[in-house]
């Protein structure tokens, strides 16, 4: 017989309520993809927002001129009036929408109104780090793009100025496209923006990973350097419920952008993820600063911790990183150590630990939880201990995680 459906009802609150215990109170989170959302925004996720549409037009239906195409929006309206708002404040943008369902969204909500099908992009490539979603058989392959590679000098490490400037003008693309999935460091951005308005292409920004640096001041201010469209999930270092924005200076390509959203990437841009946004950005004007630079200094003091302990990494003797990441030496650990990235996750989780498959370290979530450089060197040790030394640290991890009960930057 088939489970009955209160039985499967109460497994899943079951499940959740294990799940939020679990990745709530019980481990730390040094995944580079993820943030803990403040109780104030969770709140405004469960509103009745949830299961709320709204469209406002400006156009006639059936003879009948109308604002909007659901009545019942007066509030929902000014939710979003007020998100974007205090993304372009916060961003000092002076366009915003959060309207995209996610920095994946956000990207093809700035592709599909700038950049026709035969256009030509420049972005960094897998091998070298960069975002899988713009791979030549995804996105590109998708809307009809060429994309050639944007090398950097190996994966999470610096742009070289002189060659990307150099691919640039030898390419003349239509776009440069900057993010990555492993990012250690800033771009050489003006140079760059220089180099791309030359042969008359784009800069767009993907921030997904550094979004919350950027918000807080601490990693580089793309908008202020030249670049022409910036965007990005809100839920990596930007502390948000999973979605994304985009900000610009440039009413010309904002006026290209906003009215293609609706239809073409998305049609319902769920309010009530709208909602936590504008709580996330309204407590990132009052302190993001002080996380963005706090996450930075926790990566970098984490990173010559773990040095120390034993663990190889990459970008020594640039100082490691200047983002929340930090990324280990896959193939000296495997030498040294004789296990790869995916097993030393494995064994880290066991210890209540969580880092993810494929070499990185993540510093943003344990920075929202109030831990400090001087805590990094005992991190360091436990996760030494756990992943290379094999010692069972789950109850010492357990019993430290407990006295962070709370968020600090919220």
């Amino acid at each position: 017989m088939p489970p009955a459906p209160a039985d499967e009802e109460r497994r899943l609150a079951g499940l959740v309520r294990a799940h939020d215990r679990w990745r709530g109170r019980e481990v730390f989170n040094l995944l580079a993809s993820e943030n803990a959302v403040s109780p104030a925004a969770r709140r405004l996720l469960s509103s009745d927002l949830a299961g709320r549409y709204t469209l406002p037009m400006d156009g006639e239906f059936d003879g009948e001129r109308i604002d909007n195409s659901y009545a019942g929006t007066r509030y929902t309206d000014q939710v979003e009036r007020l998100a974007d708002d205090a993304a372009a404040r916060l961003f000092r943008a002076r366009f915003a929408t959060t309207r995209p369902l996610s920095g994946h969204i956000a990207a093809l909500s700035v592709f599909v109104p700038l950049l026709p099908r035969g256009a030509r992009l420049l972005a960094v490539p897998p091998e070298d780090g960069g975002y899988d979603g713009y791979a030549a058989e995804f996105v590109p392959a998708m809307l009809g793009y060429r994309v050639e590679p944007l090398r950097a000098n190996g994966p999470g490490r610096s742009l070289p100025v002189e060659s990307a400037v150099a691919t640039i003008r030898a390419q003349r693309p239509d776009a440069v496209v900057l993010g990555q999935s492993f990012v250690l460091f800033p771009y050489p951005l003006r140079e760059v923006v220089d180099a791309a308005h030359d042969v008359g292409a784009l800069v767009v920004y993907d921030a997904s990973h550094v979004l919350g640096l950027v918000a807080g001041g601490a990693f580089q201010d793309p908008l202020r350097d030249g670049v022409d469209v910036l965007f990005g999930s809100t839920h990596k270092s930007f502390p948000g419920p999973q979605g994304g924005l985009i900000v610009t200076d440039r009413e010309e390509l904002f006026r290209k952008i906003a009215p293609a959203l609706v239809w073409r990437t998305f049609d319902n841009a769920h309010w009530n993820r709208i909602a936590g946004l504008a709580q996330t950005l309204l407590e990132l004007e009052r302190c993001g600063a002080e996380y963005a630079s706090t996450t930075v200094a926790n990566a970098r003091a984490l990173a010559s911790a773990l040095d120390a302990e034993g663990l190889p990494l990459l970008a020594r003797e640039q100082g490691y990183t200047s983002s929340h990441q930090i990324h280990l030496d896959r193939a000296r650990l495997r030498a040294e150590h004789g296990v790869g990235a995916g097993a030393l996750a494995r064994r880290l989780e066991r210890r209540r630990l969580l880092t993810d498959l494929v070499g990185r370290i993540g510093v943003a979530e344990v920075s929202r939880l109030g831990l400090v450089p001087s805590d990094m060197p005992r991190l360091a040790h436990l996760l030494a201990d756990a992943g290379l030394r094999g010692r069972n640290v789950s109850a010492e991890v357990l019993a430290w995680r407990r006295t962070f009960p709370s968020l600090r930057f919220a």
